[in-house]
């Protein structure tokens, strides 16, 4: 696993394969799981400032598992390597995960395999952009 990376803002590099970012604390042992409804719900508080659509329906989320330690590992990409929050949006999702009760640590780890295309996105993303 690599260390966890953070860009600074205006480097122009943009997060490599691999990288990850990781937030939150052991769960309180007293708190259950939490379930993946409430993690989606969390990751759809999360949007890219470009595109009104949050990151969950925009289809940047490949994979989310949540352990029963409560730990959550999620995979995503970006629309773009040179998305202007390439740096920082994957801090704000795993920020956004850690506050739901019932998780503990997250990781978040960047690919950018396979490239994120509109096929990636839900009927509601669709229907929010217009793009029937």
């Amino acid at each position: 696993m690599m260390p966890p990376y953070e860009m600074s803002a205006g480097d122009g590099e943009p997060p490599k394969e691999g990288d990850s970012v990781r937030a939150g604390a052991p769960r309180d042992l007293q708190v259950p799981v939490a379930g993946e409804e409430a993690v989606i719900e969390a990751l759809r508080s999360v949007y890219d400032p470009e595109i009104p659509v949050n990151i969950y329906d925009l289809g940047l989320i490949y994979d989310l598992k949540i352990a029963d330690s409560g730990d959550v590992d999620i995979k995503m990409t970006l629309t773009a390597p040179a998305c202007p929050v390439a740096g920082s949006m994957p801090r704000e999702v795993a920020e956004a995960v850690a506050r739901v009760s019932g998780v503990g640590e997250v990781d978040v780890v960047m690919t950018w395999d396979p490239p994120w295309t509109q096929a990636n996105m839900s009927e509601v993303a669709k229907v929010a952009l217009d793009m029937f």
